[in-house]
């Protein structure tokens, strides 16, 4: 296990909370920015907020850790509380709630970040869990850029003209490589209680024993999965979990969210846009059990989480396990396709400096990766600082995603870092790729 190439100075740390909470605000104000208020304050999926209750959302959670929890400060709206309180109200009830309008959250949370930057100049990051290298700081920001991935989903699911663009990202030459990796039997070590921004549910650090397996060394593929497709894949029960196909044939699902059949090709709706889907980009907009039913049809199956950490993070020459598949240098263009510098995946096998020492690709960045594992707490955890964040998810009910998107900014974005959702879920940025045992 390596310790994280982060500062301890608190000059040095004070720079890495102020770059990563700028960075956070300036996304929010590039996803809240770029619509008129009525689609701010619009509902545009039952399963999404109004953008403005996530926009007043972020606003509250700083206040309430960064001013209340680590400053001491008095409540500036304590009645809001409870609008803001995302266990209180689903997010089909929002928009009947008496929400701030656009340009009252907007100035709530301008003056919540002015009132933090005063709290983050005087912080000595020692003392207590949540001042500790500037953990609360770290975990405010990670919590605006997960609201910046939620937004920019609803900003997926709206309809209406294309209000965001970006660069695709660069066309390297195709993948050539092997399809698939072995990575070695054996003990590593998974999550981490080094890493000092590391969220509740990726600590603490534990030794872990993995049979050999194979996994996929790329994401798989639009025109892998169009194959599944075209060969029956979503007519065809044997390839489905019981729950998996009552719920595609409940619902009528034939493809991945926003693809459409026509003039004998597949066309997607993507942010705005109506395109040939991309043959060679990572399929994305997959539920769980989508994922594993292509799994089944091509012979294989998802990895564990387990697996799919060791894949990422486990370096078999030095026998120990680093923060990111390249190593533990913190990510860069080069690495890997993360904070909405891009509004799509890369190609498949894009990204060789950003590959693991076994060679596999791709993991992280570009799409979110379903595993077959349930969400269940580490040996030796504790909630921390809520255990709302995490503890109130652990069970059968939610799978686990690894690896992150083209939609994760990389402060919320490690070798460790575990999300999670049902296994319908299919508006989120998630695809996969697919493991077999290493003596099959």
């Amino acid at each position: 296990m390596t310790a994280p190439s982060t500062p301890t100075d608190p000059e040095s740390l004070r720079e890495r909370a102020l770059d990563a909470l700028t960075t956070a605000r300036d996304r929010t104000a590039l996803l809240t920015s770029c619509v008129e208020e009525p689609e701010l304050t619009a509902q545009h999926s039952p399963l999404m907020s109004p953008l403005v209750w996530d926009l007043a959302h972020i606003g509250n959670q700083e206040e309430l850790w960064l001013l209340r929890a680590v400053a001491g400060r008095d409540a500036m709206r304590p009645e809001i509380d409870g609008l803001y309180d995302a266990f209180e109200h689903p997010r089909a009830e929002r928009p009947s709630l008496p929400l701030l309008p656009p340009a009252e959250a907007r100035q709530y949370a301008s003056e919540v970040r002015g009132r933090a930057l005063d709290v983050l100049e005087s912080t000595a990051f020692r003392g207590t869990p949540l001042t500790e290298a500037g953990f609360a700081f770290g975990m405010i920001a990670q919590h605006e850029q997960q609201h910046d991935e939620t937004m920019l989903i609803t900003h997926q699911l709206r309809r209406g003209p294309a209000a965001l663009t970006a660069p695709d990202p660069a066309a390297g030459p195709p993948f050539t490589g092997p399809a698939e990796v072995l990575v070695p039997g054996g003990p590593f070590t998974m999550g981490t209680s080094t890493e000092p921004w590391a969220l509740d549910n990726e600590r603490p650090a534990h030794r872990r024993e993995v049979p050999p397996f194979f996994i996929d060394t790329t994401p798989v593929t639009n025109a892998a999965h169009q194959a599944f497709i075209e060969d029956g894949g979503y007519d065809t029960e044997r390839w489905w979990s019981p729950a998996g196909w009552s719920h595609i044939r409940s619902h009528g699902i034939g493809a991945p969210l926003f693809w459409r059949r026509e003039g004998g090709q597949w066309l997607r709706r993507h942010f705005g846009v109506t395109e040939v889907v991309p043959p060679d980009e990572p399929v994305l907009h997959v539920s769980w059990y989508e994922a594993d039913a292509y799994a089944r049809w091509a012979g294989r199956r998802l990895p564990t989480e387990a697996e799919w950490e060791k894949a990422a993070r486990h370096d078999p020459a030095a026998d120990r396990s680093t923060r990111y598949p390249w190593g533990d240098a913190d990510p860069t263009p080069e690495h890997a396709n993360l904070g909405q510098r891009h509004l799509r995946p890369a190609p498949a096998g894009s990204y060789p400096a950003g590959a693991s020492p076994l060679g596999v690709r791709q993991l992280i960045g570009d799409v979110w990766e379903w595993t077959s594992s349930d969400l269940h707490p580490y040996p030796g955890f504790a909630a921390f600082p809520y255990k709302e964040y995490s503890e109130v998810f652990f069970g059968p009910e939610y799978k686990v995603l690894r690896g992150g998107s083209f939609a994760v900014d990389q402060v919320a974005c490690r070798g460790t870092f575990r999300n999670w959702d049902y296994p319908i879920r299919r508006q989120i940025f998630s695809g996969f790729r697919t493991a077999r045992d290493g003596n099959a």
